[in-house]
This record gives structure tokens, sequence and C-alpha cells, in this order.
């Protein structure tokens, strides 16, 4: 099983405010989209993946309207 250093970034959409929320974990899955599928069971979500040069994997993330940045990297 891989392990992750995960970064959750929620994105504030209010044009005053450009702060974002930044939760950090470590994390062990063989499967990303499916812990991501998971930790937001229950809710509408949708995402595009994209794996950077550096082997990171991003998902920028819908949930339930709200624009969610979730990057993993191996450690």
């Amino acid at each position: 099983m891989k392990e992750y250093e995960a970064i959750l970034e929620i994105i504030n959409q209010c044009p005053l405010n450009r702060d974002r929320d930044t939760f950090f974990e470590e994390i062990k899955t063989d499967d990303l989209d499916e812990f991501v599928k998971k930790k937001f069971a229950g809710q509408e979500i949708t995402y595009d993946k994209t794996v950077a040069k550096d082997g990171s994997v991003i998902f920028d993330l819908m949930v339930s309207g709200i624009h969610q940045r979730y990057t993993f990297t191996e450690i």
C-alpha cells in the first residue's frame, strides 16, 4: 500500500476573501480515485485529475458547489 502526504485546500469563492482553508494529512491507499470518492461519499462531486511532472496527483473537485483541491505526494 502506498503512503501519501495529502493537502486539501477549500478555495473561498468570495471576491473579498481569497484565503484558503488548508488541511494536511498522511494517508495510505492503493487507489486515490476510490479514496476521494469515499472521502466525499453522500455529496455531489465532480473532479478533474492531473498528474504533475513531479509525480504529485492533483484532484480539482467541486463538492456540493464548493471548489476544493486535493494534492497527493507519495512519501
